[in-house]
C-alpha cells in the first residue's frame, strides 16, 4: 500500500497494521520466486559471492491448492431471471481467470478481495452537494492482500474496509483509495485519488451513498490465523509464512543435486610422459587444446602401470538426495497441505494432493472449509452487483437469492464415473430421487427444474400405460 494512502487513513483515525503488511510482503516474495537476500546470497570458502538456485515450490503449493476450489458455474437456485445477468457479469469481468489467480494468492498471502464499481457512469452533483449516479457498466475490481486494509472486523468478518490500487492512466501514475464505511446501517463509498508524488487530487475524489448490501467481498484462508499481529485483524493466514523454512530446505536440496550434476563430468588424468608437453620461450609448459581438456599428472617421471592413465567418475548422490527431498516434502505436507500426504515420492514420481485427496477424509474436511469461504466470497460479489444493477440500472433482482455454486471435482474424483454410477442406480432401482440427483449433477440443473422434468416423464409414462389398457 502506498504511503500516501496509509497517511490518509491515519489522519482519519485508523491504525495501519504495518506488521501484517510486512508478513504479507514476505510471503508475496516467496510466491513470486524472488530471491531472499539473507538466504539465497552467501559467501563460499574462497570469499566469493554465490547465489543459490531457486525451485519456486511455493508457487507450486499455492497452485495445487487453487486446483481444489475451481468453480464450474454460478447460478441462482430459483430466480432464472438473474441467471443471464450473472453469466454476463462474470464473463465481462473475466471472473474465471481472475478468481483462479485469487485462489492462488489466498493460499500465498491469506487474503484477497474485490469490490463493485460503475465504469463510465455519470456523476451529477446538486445544490446540496449530493451526488446522483446514472448509467455505467458494473465492474469488479480485484484486489490483492497488500492493498486491503480492514477497518472494522466483527466476529471475524470484515464489515468496513479500504482498498488501494496504483495504476497508470494516460501515462500518469495515480493511486486510488476506496473506503467503504457504514452510517446508520447503510454503506458509503469514499474515493480518494493521489498523484504520483502523493498529492491529493480533490477534483477526482468523491463520496457516494450506497445501500445496506455490502459492496465488497473478502476471501481469506479457512485455517485460523494464529500469527502475532495478524490474529483477529481480518487478514487470513498466509500459508506460505509457516512453510518458509521448508522452502529454504527444498532450495538447499536442489542446490546439492544441481551441484552434483554440474560436477558430474568424467575426469581423465594422464601422466606427464604421455602428454608430450612442449615448453614455451618462457620455459613454462605449452598445452595443446586437446591437452587442456585433460588433467595431467606432473612430476612422476617413473610411473607405475596404474598411474599412466587414471579415470575418475564423480558420484551423483541420487539416493541420499532423494531421501533428503522426501523428508522435506513430508514436513511440507504437514505444514502446508490439505492432508497429511500432500507431497510424497512414490515409484519415482511426486504424488500430489490432487491425485491423493479423494481417499483422505481429513483432506476433504479441509477442502470443504475452504470451499465454504469461496462460496461466501462469490455470493457477496454477485449480490453486491445485483444491488448496483437494481439501484442504477432499474432492474429488480432478488439480492437475497441463494446461489448454486458448482466446484470442479475432477481433481479429486472421476466425475464421469460418479455420474455413471448415479445413472446406473437410478435405472436399476427406479428411484426418482436418484434421477433428480443425476440431472442436477450432469446438466447443472436446479433441484426444482430436475424434479419438474422427472414428474413430467412420469406423467408421460402413465398416459402411455392408460392408452395401452384401453386398447
Amino acid at each position: 500500500m502506498k504511503e500516501c494512502a496509509k497517511e490518509y487513513l491515519r489522519k482519519k483515525g485508523y491504525a495501519v497494521n504495518d506488521e501484517a503488511l510486512t508478513i504479507i510482503s514476505l510471503c508475496e516474495k516467496w510466491y513470486k520466486n524472488e530471491a531472499d537476500e539473507d538466504f539465497h546470497t552467501r559467501m563460499n570458502l574462497n570469499k566469493s559471492e554465490i547465489s543459490l538456485h531457486r525451485m519456486g515450490f511455493a508457487k507450486r503449493c499455492c497452485a495445487d491448492d487453487a486446483n481444489l476450489c475451481e468453480v464450474i458455474s454460478v447460478a441462482p437456485e430459483k430466480e432464472n431471471a438473474a441467471k443471464e445477468f450473472i453469466e454476463k457479469l462474470l464473463t465481462e469481468n473475466r471472473f474465471s481467470v481472475r478468481y483462479r489467480e485469487q485462489l492462488e494468492k489466498t493460499s500465498a498471502t491469506g487474503t484477497v478481495g474485490a469490490y463493485i464499481y460503475l465504469k463510465n457512469a455519470s456523476y451529477l452533483k446538486n445544490d446540496k452537494e449530493q451526488i446522483t449516479v446514472k448509467g455505467g457498466q458494473i465492474r469488479i475490481n480485484y484486489v490483492d492482500a497488500d492493498c486491503i486494509f480492514p477497518l472494522t472486523v466483527e466476529n471475524g468478518l470484515i464489515t468496513e474496509c479500504a482498498f488501494c490500487a496504483t495504476n497508470v492512466v494516460r501515462g500518469k501514475e495515480k493511486t486510488t483509495l476506496v473506503v467503504f464505511i457504514q452510517e446508520e446501517g447503510r454503506y458509503k463509498a469514499e474515493t480518494v485519488v493521489f498523484s504520483k508524488d502523493g498529492a491529493l487530487q480533490e477534483s477526482e475524489s468523491s463520496t457516494i451513498q450506497l445501500g445496506e448490501i455490502k459492496p465488497f467481498a473478502v476471501m481469506t484462508n479457512a485455517e485460523v490465523n494464529n500469527l502475532q499481529n495478524m490474529e483477529g485483524t481480518g487478514y487470513g493466514l498466509p500459508k506460505i509464512y509457516n512453510a518458509i523454512p521448508l522452502f529454504k530446505a527444498l532450495d538447499l536440496c536442489y542446490n546439492i543435486f544441481f551441484g552434483d550434476l554440474s560436477k558430474g563430468d568424467k575426469l581423465l588424468f594422464i601422466n606427464e610422459l604421455l602428454a608430450c608437453i612442449e615448453q614455451g620461450e618462457d620455459g613454462k609448459p605449452r598445452l595443446t587444446p586437446q591437452q587442456k581438456e585433460l588433467f595431467i599428472l606432473l612430476g612422476e617421471k617413473l610411473p607405475t602401470k596404474e598411474s599412466l592413465i587414471y579415470e575418475y567418475n564423480p558420484k551423483i548422490r541420487i539416493e541420499e538426495i532423494t531421501k533428503a527431498f522426501e523428508l522435506v516434502l513430508s514436513l511440507l505436507s504437514m505444514t502446508f497441505g490439505y492432508g497429511s500426504k500432500k507431497y510424497t515420492f512414490e515409484n519415482g514420481k511426486i504424488t500430489t494432493a490432487t491425485e491423493y485427496i479423494g481417499t483422505r477424509q481429513d483432506a476433504m474436511q479441509e477442502l470443504n472449509k475452504q470451499r465454504k469461504n469461496a462460496s461466501d466470497y462469490i455470493s457477496d460479489i454477485v449480490h453486491a452487483a445485483m444491488w448496483f444493477s437494481n439501484t442504477f440500472q432499474e432492474s429488480s433482482y432478488n439480492t437475497d437469492e441463494a446461489l448454486q455454486i458448482q466446484f470442479d471435482d475432477s481433481y479429486i474424483e472421476d466425475r464421469q464415473a460418479k455420474l455413471e454410477k448415479i445413472r446406473a442406480d437410478a435405472l436399476s432401482f427406479d428411484i426418482p430421487k436418484l434421477t433428480i440427483m443425476y440431472l442436477m449433477e450432469a446438466y447443472n440443473m436446479t433441484e426444482e427444474d430436475a424434479t419438474e422434468l422427472v414428474l413430467q416423464k412420469e406423467q408421460e409414462k402413465e398416459t402411455d400405460t392408460d392408452g395401452e389398457d384401453e386398447d
